[in-house]
């Protein structure tokens, strides 16, 4: 039985650029709400949200956080998210299943490079937010000048509906627009304040940012626009009711002061939250198509329809095993029970489900309609997978996961360490969508890829410490290709006699470049009057194509070559499948050598997003990399870099592109196709100058 009715729920991120202060405001909130009796330092590493050894060790968070707290008679679900843009996966996918977000700014950086990237994040995702700028106790902490590059530069339709009261370290309190009072904190524990009438001096003050407020909301509220016009008095409900209207929209954004560290200004937040941000009810009905007729349904938020819910993460525990983090969107699921995973289209029993407090685990026998809770015992069940009813199947509109952008070789130290660590890697890309694990038949190595540097020093962090895996981690290697840029003819001999019966195979083979490149090694049989017996020809394909794997420049893979067997000879006694074999793999090797051999590198496809005063320098840098650009545009205040890249001037770009653009851009790239490597840097390769041409026989 609901003890919360749906409209008391808010289901919250809160989100911002890396130490704004996220996780300190997270603490405030759970110390506040009396979720915690004890006040956790993010610095000291005893915040409760930051629970990983390496979050406590490094004073950042790491993985998204999620935990249950009531403030009055609401019942709000908080998931604290990273900053660091290495773990945008981790923002993403909250904000995927969030009703509304809380964005923390800091009072003296302002509008940070990760706050314009988690703030399009929620726009994508249609997100309602509030906004609270921190640290106002900050020597040139600035509260107006957030509020100027909030619309500037996130080009938000924002005002404020506090002012602080004091500067600096001389920051006493909050002033209430929308109350109308001010609100001065006598202790420094925060729990102990006064609400006291507005001073005369700080009317005049207070009357210039009530009326921005007000000229803000009419501009997106009619009513509000014709009480304004016509003079009307603007009363305290009517500007809350329509702060509400307006953000739940998403046509506005409240923006809210106060110093986490310093214990004012949260119970405030908390109110905002509550007043402003909406219930389960109060946003768009998630939408979801049926499996086999791909027809739209609309899933309403009630207890009272059949379950349907999105697993939006996926964490190990030491003690019951996989988590999965589940946000209901409609009905109940009571562990126990059957449920259906409609996107791998498995049933899944529930054995036991759990609210989560960070790492803390509280059993509950069942969930309903807006609950965020883990869910134990789902074998099949990945991140981003719809959970139903058999009966009632749904699928919700899957979640986006970004591409790595960084790669590393990891290698078990020893024999015994290599299922130990192929174990940790399955475990670890089951939890993190954006790290991939790929094994490249080319080098002979496992390659760990995610978003950045920092992503794989945690992940090899983690290998080594969480599953006690020895382990090597090295740089990865292009995987180069070779091919051919002229047609030729060439016999392949294979003759052998040792005594008794010998070994005869004689191939004529036409290798010429593929007209369509991407088209790989292609092999066609010409032979007429029968010069070669048919049991043979399998063989002859299958020498060409095995030395195809090992080209005559670096040993690189040979590709987008033409083969034709157009003639040969045969013994009727002394040919064999294995001397036909012989005789092509010599014929096809010889032939590359006559037919002028290029090494190719693989071409990224590349799109930079970037604001427009770094243009220069990005598009300055790319073209120092060989890259060759391809569009220039425009997205809102952004622009954006089309370029074709080679893979090898890439390595570590994430790190370069933070440095030239103050950590404001981010870059997206994916395999586009094979070029030709210019002559000075082939023969850099070829001679082993480089360390790409190093790499494992087969």
């Amino acid at each position: 039985m609901r003890k919360i009715p749906l409209e008391k729920i808010r289901n919250i991120g809160i989100i911002a650029h890396i130490d704004a202060g996220k996780t300190t405001t997270t603490e405030r909130i759970l110390f506040y709400s009396g979720r915690t009796y004890k006040l956790g330092e993010v610095h000291d590493g005893t915040a409760t949200m930051d629970w990983m050894v390496q979050e406590q060790e490094r004073g950042i968070t790491i993985t998204a956080a999620a935990t249950t707290c009531a403030w009055n008679d609401f019942s709000i679900n908080i998931i604290d998210t990273p900053g660091h843009v290495d773990f945008t996966i981790e923002v993403e996918r909250s904000l995927k299943i969030l009703d509304g977000a809380v964005v923390v700014f800091c009072g003296v950086g302002g509008v940070e490079p990760q706050s314009e990237t988690v703030w399009r994040q929620a726009d994508r995702y249609n997100v309602p937010r509030i906004c609270y700028v921190n640290k106002m106790d900050r020597t040139g902490s600035n509260f107006f000048e957030v509020i100027d590059q909030i619309h500037k530069r996130l080009g938000a339709n924002a005002a404020a509906i506090q002012l602080p009261f004091g500067k600096e370290s001389e920051f006493k309190g909050i002033v209430d627009l929308v109350n109308k009072k001010l609100r001065v904190y006598t202790d420094d524990t925060g729990k102990v304040f006064e609400d006291q009438e507005i001073p005369l001096e700080l009317m005049p003050e207070v009357k210039i940012y009530e009326t921005i407020l007000i000229e803000k909301l009419a501009e997106v509220d009619d009513q509000m626009m014709e009480d304004y016009l016509h003079g009307k008095e603007i009363t305290s409900d009517q500007l809350k009711e329509t702060i509400r209207r307006a953000v739940i929209a998403n046509k506005f954004v409240p923006v809210l002061c106060g110093s986490s560290f310093k214990n004012k200004g949260i119970q405030m937040a908390l109110d905002a939250v509550c007043d402003y941000l909406p219930s389960p009810l109060d946003v768009p009905s998630i939408k979801g198509t049926k499996p086999d007729t791909q027809d739209f349904e609309e899933i309403a938020a009630s207890d009272a329809a059949p379950f349907c819910g999105l697993c939006f993460k996926v964490a190990t525990d030491p003690f019951v095993g996989k988590l999965n983090y589940t946000r209901v969107y409609s009905g109940t699921l009571i562990a126990g029970t059957y449920i259906y995973n409609s996107s791998k289209r498995v049933r899944e029993r529930v054995t036991k489900i759990v609210k989560m407090h960070a790492n803390h685990q509280e059993i509950v026998e069942s969930i309903s309609t807006g609950d965020i809770a883990a869910v134990v015992g789902l074998r099949e069940t990945k991140t981003g997978d719809t959970l139903c009813t058999e009966k009632n199947q749904i699928l919700v509109e899957a979640m986006r996961f970004p591409e790595p952008v960084i790669q590393q070789s990891v290698e078990p130290k020893s024999k015994d360490a290599q299922e130990k660590l192929g174990m940790a890697l399955h475990k670890l890309e089951d939890e993190d969508p954006s790290f991939r694990v790929t094994y490249n038949h080319e080098t002979g190595q496992t390659l760990i890829a995610g978003m950045g540097q920092l992503h794989l020093e945690i992940i090899v962090d983690r290998i080594l410490r969480e599953f006690n895996v020895e382990a090597q981690v090295g740089t990865p290697q292009v995987a180069y290709r070779e091919t051919i840029t002229k047609k030729v003819t060439q016999v392949g001999k294979f003759i052998s006699q040792t005594g008794g019966r010998g070994q005869y195979g004689h191939v004529v083979l036409e290798i010429g470049p593929q007209e369509v490149p991407g088209a790989g090694i292609t092999f066609e049989d010409k032979i007429k009057s029968g010069a070669i017996p048919r049991e043979f020809i399998p063989s002859v394909k299958q020498g060409v194509f095995g030395a195809a794997k090992s080209g005559v420049l670096a040993n690189y893979p040979v590709t987008d070559v033409q083969v034709l067997l157009v003639d040969g000879s045969y013994h009727d006694v002394d040919s064999s499948e294995m001397a036909f074999q012989m005789a092509a793999s010599i014929a096809f090797s010889d032939g590359l050598r006559k037919a002028h051999p290029i090494l190719l590198e693989p071409i990224m496809d590349m799109e930079v997003i970037v604001p427009e005063e770094y243009m220069g320098q990005v598009i300055g840098d790319l073209s120092s990399r060989r890259a060759k650009i391809i569009s220039l545009a425009q997205r809102l205040n952004l622009r954006t870099i089309r370029a074709n890249v080679p893979l090898a001037e890439v390595f570590n770009y994430a790190t370069v592109l933070r440095s030239l653009t103050q950590g404001r851009a981010s870059y997206t790239m994916e395999p586009s196709f094979y070029h030709e490597v210019p002559t000075h840097i082939a023969q850099k390769i070829t001679a082993g100058s480089v360390s790409a041409n190093v790499r494992k026989s087969f």
